[in-house]
């Protein structure tokens, strides 16, 4: 099974922590980021995974390696001094997908959620008709309008009460192959609306702990108790 981890950012948000280190890299109880979700994707069965470099990529790429230690596979994408954003970001490795479906992590978040659950949605997306699956959880404060509701099962923009994307998930190869309006540089958010639309995106609501580690402060807040 394939996933594809965002860690291109910049991380503008981190600052001073980011000045010299990728936030992928930043450390929750003496551990990159990136780590516990490699960590978690072996132990879930996923074998090869995807990491998007920009900013400070290779420091990225020397960390993790050729993703042995983790028991993974790991190939990167180089996407030069400007990131392509998201769903960039996966168009660009749609050759390297090979019309699999696969799990999309985003680098920078922490959770207790069990990566079992991302490879059972992998392996019945097409057969369920889905293009996307999104875990969900509950409103943070620094976002309490959320990003989604449920119905049924998929992801809509009108039901309530309103969800908030945590960075994980799985999608199809075709859930970007197949986007009209797919480019060099695109947020993914744009492909999910597309196909919410026709209630082809899933979502999966996680009631455990999860944290969008975008600023000094919430790094600080979860060392203390880590949540991955």
């Amino acid at each position: 099974m394939k996933a594809f981890v965002f860690a291109a950012g910049k991380g503008t948000r981190m600052r001073p922590l980011t000045d010299h280190t990728p936030k992928p890299l930043l450390t929750v109880d003496g551990k990159p980021l990136i780590d516990y979700h490699l960590e978690k994707l072996a132990a879930a069965g996923f074998t090869e995974v995807m990491i998007n470099l920009s900013y400070l990529g290779d420091q990225i790429r020397a960390h993790c390696g050729n993703g042995h230690r983790y028991g993974l596979s790991i190939d990167y994408s180089e996407e030069g001094p400007e990131p392509l954003e998201t769903g960039g970001a996966l168009a660009h490795c749609l050759p390297w997908f090979d019309g699999e479906s696969f799990a999309m992590i985003s680098a920078d978040v922490v959770a207790d959620l069990d990566y079992e659950i991302l490879a059972r949605s992998v392996e019945t997306l097409a057969q369920r008709g889905l293009q996307a699956e999104l875990v969900l959880t509950h409103n943070p404060s620094h976002h309490p309008q959320g990003d989604f509701g449920l119905r049924a099962g998929c992801l809509t923009l009108q039901a309530t009460p309103r969800h908030t994307y945590t960075g994980i998930g799985t999608a199809t190869a075709q859930f970007i192959a197949e986007f009209p309006e797919r480019r060099e540089r695109f947020p993914l958010r744009e492909a999910l609306h597309f196909w919410l639309v026709q209630a082809k995106v899933g979502g999966l609501l996680h009631r455990g702990q999860w944290c969008d580690v975008g600023t000094p402060e919430r790094l600080a807040a979860i060392q203390s108790a880590p949540s991955a």
